[in-house]
C-alpha cells in the first residue's frame, strides 16, 4: 500500500547518469617529437648505416644512398626514370587535417626536389587506435588525400598498423626525364645558391607544443608546410640549375652540407639574406627551440664555420629541422633571376638569393658570413 498522501507530488524522476566520453588528447601529446624533428640524428643515422652491406649498384640506378640525396632515381629508357621516395612522421600540429596535409606535401616534395612530376602515391599510416576516433584519423588521411588531388596524383593503396603514436606519411613516385634529375651533388664552383621558403618552421612548431604560438604564427606556419614545391620540375629544365635538395629535418645547415660534401666543394651562406619566418627570432629567443636543432649541431657542427659574433639564436636557426621546407638550388649567376622568377612565378614569393659556391677548403665545408 502506498503511504503518500494523495496530495503530495510525486518524486522527480532521477536524471540518468551520463559518462561522457573523454576528450581526446592533442595529437603532439601523443609523439615524443613532431614532423622532420624525429628523423634519427644525423650522426646516429650515420652510424647505423655503417653496419649495412653494400649491394651491386646496377647502371640503372642514377640516384641510391651515396649523397643522402632525397630519392632514388631509376632509369626505364631514354626518356623516362623513375623516382621512388618515402616520408612519414608524427604529429607537428594537432589538427587531424593539417597533419594530414603537412606530412603529404613533405613526402611528395622529395619527388619535385629530384627534378621530377609526381605520378602516385601510397599510404603510410601508424595510429592508435584505442586512443584516436576513427573520425579524428579519417581527417588525417582525408588531408593528405587533399594534397594528393591538388598535386594531380592518386592514392593508389598503402599499409596500416596500430601504432603507439600517430604516424603518416606517403610512398611517392614520379617520373623525369635522365637529363633532367637534379641531384645534390651536381654544384659546380661559382654557383650561386637559392633558397625557396623561409625557415623556422621547427621554432614554431615547439611554440606550439608549449601553447606559445599566436593564431597568426600557426596560419603562418600552415601555409609553408602546406605549399608544394611546384617549381622543382620547371627549375630542373634550365640548363643553367645544377643541383636541387629540399630543406628538412637537418636544417638549412644540414643541407648545404650534403651539397657541398657531394660536390667536393664548399658552400658560403650569407646569413643576413637567408629568408625567416615571422617571429621566429623572437620566438627561439625566449627558449621555443626543438631538441633536434641540437642534435643536428652535435652532428655536423665541427665541419661549419660561424662569425666570432654569431648568436646562440642564430645557430638554433641555422639548424632548425624544417618541415616541408623550400628547394634549396645551386646555379649559375646568369640564370639567377630566371630562378627567382620562376619562384616568384609560383607563389614563392620569399625565395631569394642567399649564397654561393665556392672552392674547397681544407677547414669548414660551410662557411657563414
Amino acid at each position: 500500500m502506498d503511504n503518500a498522501s494523495p496530495h503530495t507530488p510525486p518524486a522527480p524522476a532521477q536524471a540518468p547518469v551520463c559518462n561522457p566520453a573523454p576528450a581526446e588528447p592533442r595529437l603532439t601529446s601523443l609523439s615524443h617529437g613532431g614532423g622532420c624533428g624525429c628523423k634519427i640524428a644525423p650522426g646516429v643515422l650515420s652510424s647505423i648505416l655503417k653496419g649495412t652491406s653494400a649491394m651491386p649498384i646496377p647502371k640503372e640506378l642514377l640516384v641510391g644512398i651515396e649523397t643522402a640525396d632525397d630519392a632514388a632515381v631509376y632509369q626505364l629508357n631514354d626518356e623516362q626514370a623513375l623516382i621512388a621516395t618515402t616520408d612519414f612522421f608524427m604529429p607537428i600540429v594537432d589538427d587531424p587535417s593539417d597533419f594530414g596535409r603537412i606530412a603529404a606535401t613533405n613526402a611528395i616534395s622529395d619527388v619535385y626536389a629530384m627534378g621530377g612530376t609526381p605520378i602516385m602515391a601510397l599510404a603510410l599510416v601508424g595510429m592508435p587506435i584505442k586512443v584516436l576516433s576513427v573520425e579524428t584519423i579519417g581527417r588525417i588521411l582525408e588531408g593528405g588525400a587533399s594534397v594528393c588531388r591538388a598535386a594531380g596524383i592518386p592514392i593508389a593503396g598503402g599499409h596500416t598498423i596500430d601504432s603507439v603514436e600517430p604516424i603518416y606519411g606517403l610512398v611517392a613516385l614520379g617520373l623525369v626525364h635522365p637529363s633532367r634529375v637534379k641531384k645534390n651533388a651536381s654544384a659546380k664552383v661559382g654557383d650561386k645558391l637559392v633558397l625557396g621558403k623561409p625557415i623556422g618552421v621547427g621554432i614554431l612548431s615547439a611554440a606550439l607544443k608549449k601553447s606559445n604560438l599566436s593564431a597568426p604564427g600557426y596560419a603562418q606556419m600552415i601555409a609553408v608546410t602546406t605549399q608544394l614545391n611546384t617549381p622543382g620540375p620547371v627549375l630542373a629544365a634550365l640548363p643553367g640549375v645544377h643541383a636541387m635538395t629540399d630543406v628538412t629535418g637537418f636544417g638549412l645547415a644540414g643541407h648545404a652540407l650534403e651539397i657541398a660534401r657531394g660536390a667536393g666543394l664548399t658552400v658560403t651562406l650569407d646569413w643576413a639574406q637567408v629568408p625567416l619566418l615571422h617571429g621566429v627570432r623572437e620566438l627561439a629567443g625566449a627558449g621555443n627551440v626543438t631538441g633536434a636543432s641540437g642534435n643536428n649541431w652535435g652532428a655536423y657542427g665541427s665541419e661549419i664555420a660561424l662569425p666570432a659574433d654569431f648568436s646562440a639564436v642564430d645557430q638554433a636557426l641555422l639548424t632548425d629541422p624544417q618541415t616541408s621546407g623550400g628547394l634549396l638550388v645551386t646555379c649559375t649567376p646568369e640564370a639567377v633571376d630566371e630562378v627567382l622568377a620562376m619562384f616568384k612565378k609560383l607563389g614563392f614569393d620569399d625565395a631569394c638569393e642567399v649564397g654561393e659556391i665556392t672552392p674547397a677548403t681544407t677547414g669548414a665545408k660551410l662557411v657563414l658570413r
